[in-house]
């Protein structure tokens, strides 16, 4: 049978009138998740397998098997989009993947133009899932063997290149974001070392011990941070925001979206495959690619409506992508699809090579169930783009207290202890301070995310070299990332000194 042929099996499973109800049902529980900060997809997803076996229990193995993933899925993909919600109206980052998109979401929603905000994060997401769900049933096996060779040296510099990216996210100072960045990989070595088990910068603090967690510090820094900012600068007044005007993209919008919906869906999906990138580094490597190569850079970070659509199409597309080292290896490459991977053997289906010839049914219902998840969502939530864009017309008085009852409700349901909403609170004041004084806090956000990555890579690298460091530069792949970091960083410093002419400060 051809790959087509299979989708067409694929989708005879997913038509059933059950599938589809559960793959709604994932895709609208999965738009909530993103909604809500600090649940996330993964926490989510894993809050919903005890409910699936319950839901499944009325049907036979196999058809449980499929029904239970396709809704799992679901919530994967919901969430990604659902963080765009919060992160345009409230600049509150529903979830990893989200944070890049306050940057730009939220200044266009000041500016009265939530609307077109989120529909072409509705959109991008859209255009994103589909290209995802035409790659993975034509690409899954192939591209799972290119990323099945990245080793650990390769994950090391391709970590570097995502940090030495986030310059993109610098604001008016390179040095100030690379600061600030530094100080977000500081924060993630706190904790239980995963290699020797020893305490690391915990104090004795028993709650320090799983080290603090990036939703903490990004609720705190982004929302608590612009809740600080209405209360002390006086900016909550009756003109907080603009009236809402047109809800759907203009045709201007829609042209300057375009390319970076494209770029993103593309970066996304092959971000995506790599174990342990996915949709955070994604997202903000396209933000930072769409910043560099746009004619007016810096109408970033003001409201640029291709700094919603890359990263928001990125973050989608690479749902998708991370799925293919799930299906095809058995490998998972996130958090989230090592639940999934937990639910596949929960259903004595075993993800990998083999779960195309012995289980079609599950793994092409899946891949097809993504197309129909997709399409739900796209008409589950332009509709209510109006009533979400309405919401930034919401005094002040009532909008403020309602994002601070949003940030602890979601700090405390996932973190359960009253430390973390101390540190919330902490973060929340420091964000401030270092906002009011131009040190963006994007950088230390993404740093927290990427420093496991980062020391882990370095790490297992160095044990096979047997301490070597050249192992780096030896590896032509890794050599190239290193090389790519390099340049990402230095060309823009020449360029700015050449410009102006003068020494390159703070």
């Amino acid at each position: 049978m051809s790959t087509f042929e299979y989708l067409a099996v694929g989708f005879s499973q997913a038509l059933q009138w059950h599938n589809i109800l559960f793959c709604f049902f994932g895709v609208f529980i999965g738009t909530a998740v993103g909604v809500l900060p600090g649940i996330g997809p993964s926490s989510g997803t894993a809050l919903l397998i005890p409910i699936t076996a319950t839901l499944t229990g009325m049907l036979n193995p196999a058809d449980a098997a499929t029904s239970a993933i396709i809704m799992l899925s679901g919530v994967f993909y919901g969430a990604m989009y659902g963080g765009s919600t919060t992160s345009v109206l409230i600049n509150t980052p529903g979830e990893s993947a989200s944070v890049v998109t306050c940057l730009d979401g939220y200044q266009m929603a000041k500016k009265g133009r939530a609307g077109p905000a989120l529909a072409i994060a509705a959109i991008g997401s859209f255009i994103a899932g589909l290209f995802a769900l035409v790659m993975l049933a034509i690409l899954a096996r192939p591209l799972a063997e290119v990323a099945l060779k990245f080793g650990p040296a390769e994950y090391f510099s391709l970590v570097v290149l995502g940090l030495a990216a986030i310059s993109g996210l610098a604001g008016k100072s390179i040095p100030k974001a690379l600061i600030m960045m530094v100080f977000g990989l500081l924060l993630s070595t706190i904790g239980i070392d995963s290699v020797s088990g020893s305490e690391r910068f915990v104090f004795g603090a028993f709650v320090l011990y799983s080290g603090i967690d990036f939703i903490t510090i990004a609720v705190g820094m982004f929302a608590l941070g612009e809740v600080f900012k209405s209360i002390l600068d006086k900016d909550h007044g009756t003109q907080d925001f603009p009236k809402i005007g047109r809800v759907l993209p203009t045709r201007d919008d829609m042209k300057k979206s375009f390319m970076p919906i494209v770029r993103g869906s593309v970066l996304g999906f092959f971000t995506g495959i790599l174990p342990g990138a996915g949709a955070t580094l994604s997202s903000f490597l396209s933000y930072t690619l769409e910043k560099k190569i746009s004619k007016h850079p810096e109408e970033f970070g003001q409201g640029a409506i291709e700094g919603v659509a890359g990263p928001e199409s990125a973050n989608n597309a690479a749902a998708g992508g991370a799925l293919i080292p799930l299906l095809a290896l058995g490998i998972p490459s996130s958090a989230t699809t090592s639940v999934l991977m937990g639910a596949f053997m929960m259903y004595n289906v075993a993800p990998g090579p083999l779960l195309f010839d012995k289980h079609p049914k599950v793994a092409w219902g899946v891949i097809a169930s993504m197309f129909i998840g997709n399409v739900m969502l796209l008409i589950l939530n332009m509709p209510l783009v109006k009533i979400f864009a309405k919401l930034v017309e919401v005094p002040a008085k009532i909008l403020l207290p309602i994002i601070v009852a949003i940030c602890i409700f979601g700090i405390y349901a996932v973190q359960g202890n009253t430390f973390n909403l101390a540190l919330m609170l902490g973060f929340g004041i420091l964000g401030y301070f270092l906002v009011a004084n131009d040190y963006p806090a994007a950088p230390l956000v993404l740093g927290r995310i990427l420093g496991p990555m980062l020391e882990n890579n370095l790490r297992r690298a160095l044990t096979g070299s047997n301490g070597d460091y050249s192992i780096f530069v030896t590896r032509p792949v890794s050599a190239a990332l290193l090389f790519a970091a390099i340049l990402w960083i230095a060309i823009p410093i020449f360029l700015k000194k050449r410009k102006k002419n003068l020494p390159l400060g703070v």
